[in-house]
């Protein structure tokens, strides 16, 4: 049995980097279905990101080529990165403008799961057994 990996990249989540990396810090190493009641209980406003990211990552292992254990699939690895800025500014007293940035962010999460094991070829073996009972 072979360990398969798929992943799912979601980028421009309107969250700092910093607080999406706290909630990702909670699933880091964890089965997908522990991940998931975590997420759904954090209240966080990035646990909702970060539960997509997850799901989908999982989605793309389980609709993959090779089918796959569903009690195997564990994440791998779960990183959060800083996405782009968006430059804006406020006004402020005397007709001057104070700028600030809203930071996104970036999550990647990869998720590994175990192949089913394949079933012996019966269909053959009985083929065998009728061609010999003639």
């Amino acid at each position: 049995m072979a360990t398969k990996f798929a992943h799912a990249y979601i980028k421009g989540v309107d969250s700092m980097p910093r607080k999406t990396s706290v909630v990702a810090s909670l699933v880091r190493d964890r089965y997908v279905a522990d991940a998931v009641v975590i997420l759904e209980h954090t209240p966080r406003r990035a646990a909702r990101a970060v539960l997509k990211a997850v799901e989908s990552a999982n989605a793309n292992l389980l609709n993959g080529p090779v089918s796959i254990n569903p009690k195997t699939i564990r994440i791998a690895r779960i990183s959060v990165t800083a996405g782009t800025r968006i430059r804006r500014y406020v006004p402020a007293s005397r007709g001057r403008a104070l700028p600030f940035e809203r930071v996104s962010s970036n999550i990647f999460v990869e998720v590994a799961g175990e192949e089913k094991a394949k079933k012996a070829a019966k269909p053959a073996e009985k083929k065998a057994e009728k061609e010999e009972k003639k």
